[in-house]
């Protein structure tokens, strides 16, 4: 026990110098989280707080095109400006850049004329099959499209959302005016406002539930999403320091020279294991405490933590130790220093992107939807998310935590065979 203390204290030594190791194992993930949480709850924000402004042109001088102005207006989503009609694609792509507009909407000059026409060939085709006379056209009466401009730097889902937001609101606009004219035709006279707005606004309700386990009721938010998945990914990057340690005893000798000592591989080895695993949970210590304390503060949702507090202990441990694990197996593989930072650097990358942690696993497909049954980070982040968003407990993740566990023994046997195969046990 005397042999592992002072060498758990030389380790502790050696870490402490390492200033630019702990740089990137505490400074580097705790502004990740910060960065990524701001900036994705600022995206999950976007409809109920921000406004894309939109610029609108409007060539139409009938009342339908006010309609649907308004109407754009009223859906929350968008800062509506309107500007001088008759603008071509070019004058439209000047104004937007002016005002700084990522949209751009131009309404025909005879939108409300082709609405009114539709809505009463659409009003005669219903009163005919209810058996009464009614005036139709042969044939049908096309609208002429609405030309929608947006910024090459919005994004596809994003662009999606803004169309079929716009959808909607036209859709309104010509039941709206279909209404009025079966109205019309049957009672001639104008269809009473109140009773307008009752059969338009008259929407069902929606209740949101998110699914959970044990009906607890987690509502999900940026910082429940990033800071789980940022602090597996900060445990990791421990191999930037704990591979460049294990490089740097190997090219120094200090393995061959324990040889000589009335000592044993396995102390120097379960040193390390020890001192970086309880650097990887002060990892997660520091950062949750940041997800709790600090993100209110910078109006962000603070972190709140799961009800059972032992199953995240376990899964920090289990975590940390595969980190701990890979990081060792990395540094014993590795003939330089520049190697294990290289390689550590980029395998993390790439572990992480398929595990889930950049993108959602659920949104891949082919290759890369089975590649994430084979990082570790997915069997951990499923975990956290079972215990951060589900209300989970430790007999939720017992699969993961397992399957979590079977990879650490494959690295520390993989450890064994490379520092066999090298003699240096």
């Amino acid at each position: 026990m005397f042999k592992l203390w002072a060498t758990i204290l030389k380790d502790i030594r050696i870490l402490q110098r390492d200033k630019t190791g702990i740089t990137l194992m505490f400074v580097m993930p705790i502004m990740l989280v910060i960065v990524v949480t701001n900036i994705q709850n600022s995206t999950f924000q976007l409809v109920s707080k921000n406004k894309l402004p939109i610029l609108v042109c409007n060539n139409d001088t009938g009342q339908a095109g006010k309609q649907l102005i308004a109407t754009v207006n009223k859906i929350g989503m968008f800062k509506v400006l309107q500007i001088a009609g008759n603008q071509n694609s070019k004058q439209m792509s000047v104004a937007m850049h002016g005002e700084d507009a990522m949209l751009g909407m131009v309404i025909p000059a005879n939108f409300s004329a082709k609405v009114e026409a539709k809505s009463k060939n659409t009003a005669g085709k219903a009163l005919k099959s209810f058996g009464l006379d009614a005036d139709t056209l042969k044939q049908a009466v096309d609208i002429d499209p609405l030309t929608l401009y947006y910024s090459p730097v919005l994004q596809e889902p994003l662009r999606l959302s803004v169309e079929g937001a716009v959808r909607s609101s036209l859709q309104l606009v010509e039941s709206r005016e279909t209404l009025r004219s079966l109205y019309f035709s049957i009672n001639e006279k104008p269809l009473p406002e109140t009773l307008e707005n009752e059969m338009l606004n008259n929407k069902t309700a929606i209740n949101e539930i998110p699914v959970s386990r044990e009906g607890a009721r987690i509502n999900p938010n940026a910082t429940q999403h990033n800071v789980p998945a940022w602090t597996i990914f900060a445990m990791f990057f421990v191999i930037m320091s704990l591979g460049g340690s294990v490089v740097r005893e190997k090219v120094s000798g200090s393995f061959i020279r324990l040889k000589t000592l009335p000592t044993n591989y396995v102390v120097a080895i379960l040193s390390k294991q020890i001192t970086y695993l309880g650097v990887t949970i002060l990892q997660a210590v520091v950062i949750f405490s940041i997800g709790i304390w600090i993100f209110p503060l910078m109006d962000l949702p603070g972190l709140s933590l799961p009800a059972d507090i032992p199953a995240l202990l376990v899964l920090i441990v289990l975590t940390g130790w595969c980190a701990v694990s890979y990081a060792i197996c990395v540094g014993v593989f590795s003939e330089t220093q520049e190697q294990v930072n290289g390689f550590g650097a980029i395998s993390i990358v790439i572990l992480s992107a398929i595990g889930g942690l950049m993108v959602p696993s659920f949104a891949m497909q082919g290759f890369f939807k089975s590649a994430t049954n084979f990082s570790p980070m997915h069997w951990s982040l499923q975990a956290f998310y079972t215990l951060f968003l589900e209300g989970g407990k430790l007999k939720d993740i017992f699969n993961n935590a397992v399957l979590l566990f079977i990879i650490t023994i494959l690295l520390q046997f993989l450890t064994f065979l490379g520092l066999k195969r090298k003699n240096l046990i």
